[in-house]
């Protein structure tokens, strides 16, 4: 989907992706792709940010004047069943972030839940192939916005199949209709390469993407300022003892024993959970028990050991021998 405005903030702004800190070469690509209206998957780990990136793309997008309707058609170029058939009334602005929609991936979504389907009720009235029968999906709900598919590779291989006409004509054919419906939005999907329990991508589905990879923030500093941001604040955090928390979150993307690793929401939920033992005690400043005592509670279940290891100890084994360091030791 182009837009000039859209584009011109892309082009001027230093920072249009001023959310997500850090990233520089990712956010690099995405306005790259985007500039020339690419599908994209963003592949990466969890709690890295690619919602966030997602959702700092649809406040990009102007408002537009659009009819009074669910599909944000606009006038000239009406594609739901109410506006095609002139039923709709009115207009409304809409701004940018209005316009994001989010599909969740999962074995359990159908092709009716992106296209559409018909409504019974009203195939009574008109006829089950009568466009006034018709209920959009998802798609259409992000008619001139963006469609946000969220672990795309978790849904089953007959939906990814029902976008292959829409990522290439930006339109579908719905079932039995003899009219095609159009619908125009920016396509931004995610995939954690680290899960297994997912579906295969066909070549034919993947070869209308560009891939873009995004991984944990690179620098200490970075991963910080996201925590701070990002984090709750209810209690004292000593400065030394703060980032020597983030570095041994850090260390642990290092060892050579996980082979699942710590998310950004990990060094969030140690943080949070620290302050909150820290209150507990009475207290209004983080010490090192605090952050002792919430380690196994927020890092056990988000660390896999690998097969070499795990029949050697365990994930609170593992943690327990890392604590002992990080308590008598300098994480850098």
């Amino acid at each position: 989907m182009k837009n000039n405005e859209f584009e011109k903030a892309m082009l001027n702004e230093e920072d249009c992706f001023s959310e997500i800190i850090g990233q520089e070469e990712s956010k690099e690509q995405v306005k790259s792709a985007l500039l020339m209206g690419r599908h994209l998957i963003i592949v990466g780990p969890p709690g890295i940010g690619k919602t966030t990136l997602a959702k700092n793309v649809a406040k990009l997008l102007p408002d537009i004047e659009a009819n009074n309707c669910p599909y944000n058609c606009l006038p000239e170029k009406p594609v739901c069943p109410e506006c095609i058939s002139g039923a709709t009334k009115g207009k409304k602005t809409v701004p940018g972030e209005k316009r994001f929609v989010r599909v969740q991936g999962s074995p359990d979504l159908t092709t009716e839940d992106l296209l559409g389907d018909i409504e019974p009720l009203k195939a009574l009235e008109y006829g089950p192939t009568s466009i006034e029968s018709f209920k959009p999906g998802k798609i259409f709900h992000a008619n001139n916005g963006v469609l946000f598919f969220d672990e795309l590779n978790r849904c089953p291989e007959k939906v990814q199949n029902s976008l292959l006409q829409v990522l290439e004509e930006k339109k579908a054919t719905i079932g039995s209709y003899t009219i095609d419906l159009e619908t125009e939005f920016i396509f931004l999907g995610t995939m954690n390469p680290q899960d297994t329990s997912t579906e295969k991508l066909s070549d034919v589905f993947i070869d209308r993407f560009d891939m873009i990879y995004m991984n944990y923030p690179g620098k200490s500093e970075d991963e910080e300022k996201i925590v701070i941001k990002r984090g709750a604040k209810k209690a004292e955090y000593p400065e030394q003892l703060f980032k020597k928390t983030i570095a041994f979150i850090r260390s642990l993307r290092n060892n050579n024993k996980l082979q699942k690793l710590p998310s950004v929401r990990a060094s969030i939920g140690l943080y949070e959970r620290a302050q909150a033992n820290a209150l507990l005690r009475k207290s209004k400043t983080v010490n090192q028990e605090d952050i002792k005592k919430a380690i196994v509670s927020v890092l056990a279940h988000r660390i896999e050991l690998k097969p070499s290891s795990r029949y050697l100890m365990s994930s609170e084994e593992l943690l327990e021998e890392e604590m002992k360091d990080f308590l008598k030791g300098d994480y850098r």
